[in-house]
């Protein structure tokens, strides 16, 4: 009994904590208007043609990210899980690093290496410099891609799935898109929507590598504006919460499909 009090205490500290600071920017957002409640800010920000372009500029790379990171990650975590498992702890170090790592480091090294001077100068078009930034975001977006495909592979029996196909005369392409991946998509997708999340609300490396991202548009309301900023941090933590949410809905989806046969 008393535990579960102190867990229904804890739950609603949790609530005041991270929810009263919500509703004061909700609240605020909707006072553009004097003496009144009204959507003016939000109008004014869905309405800004700068707002459509960075947003639609970060869902565009979000999705280049999400596509290289499981071509990176799913190959990895399946040989580390099949083959390699001694290379466990060294694979889990690597992902671990950027977290470690501040993103200002890891820019300015890209910056370092990458100008018009080295022997890649990616940052001399804005091509160059979308793919740095695309790769930048893998890195950050690294750990919890990686740590949700490895807990899906770990859920599965991947060594019997390969022999199986093998014994099937499949490849090993067609192991991995046929098998392995319809296995662990609801793990591919939580990956995926984190890293959509992280993406949309990075601020550094769009930044200093001067492209137009959803982040830097973000600050740049937030030191010109009153009003539109507040509504801005509502639809951004709107954002990732609809991923989270997503996320659970693909999970109970899958649970509910495997029942069902």
């Amino acid at each position: 009994m008393k535990k579960s009090i102190w867990s229904w205490l804890a739950l609603l500290f949790g609530i005041i904590y991270f929810g009263l600071p919500l509703l004061g920017t909700l609240e605020f957002s909707l006072k553009m208007r004097r003496g009144e409640y009204s959507m003016d800010a939000y109008l004014a920000v869905l309405n800004d043609p700068q707002f459509r372009a960075t947003f639609g500029y970060s869902v565009m790379m979000a999705l280049f990210t999400i596509m290289l990171g499981i071509l990176i990650v799913v190959p990895t975590a399946y040989w580390v899980q099949l083959r390699f498992r001694k290379l466990r702890p060294f694979i889990e170090f690597i992902t671990l690093l950027p977290l470690v790592i501040p993103p200002i480091v890891v820019v300015f090294g890209y910056i370092r290496l990458y100008n018009t001077s080295s022997f890649l100068p990616l940052t001399g078009s804005a091509t160059g410099t979308n793919i740095l930034l695309m790769f930048g975001y893998a890195t950050l977006s690294l750990p919890y891609m990686y740590r949700a495909v490895d807990t899906g592979l770990r859920a599965i029996d991947v060594a019997t799935l390969t022999e199986a196909a093998e014994s099937l005369g499949a490849g090993w392409l067609t192991t991995m898109t046929r098998i392995i991946v319809p296995n662990v998509l609801v793990a591919i997708l939580s990956g995926a929507f984190l890293t959509f999340a992280i993406v949309i609300g990075e601020f550094v490396m769009a930044a200093l590598l001067n492209r137009p991202a959803f982040g830097p548009y973000l600050q740049i309301m937030g030191a010109n504006r009153a009003y539109e900023p507040a509504a801005l941090a509502v639809i951004a933590f709107a954002i990732t919460w609809a991923c989270m949410g997503l996320i659970q809905l693909v999970t109970r989806f899958q649970k509910h499909t495997r029942i069902v046969r």
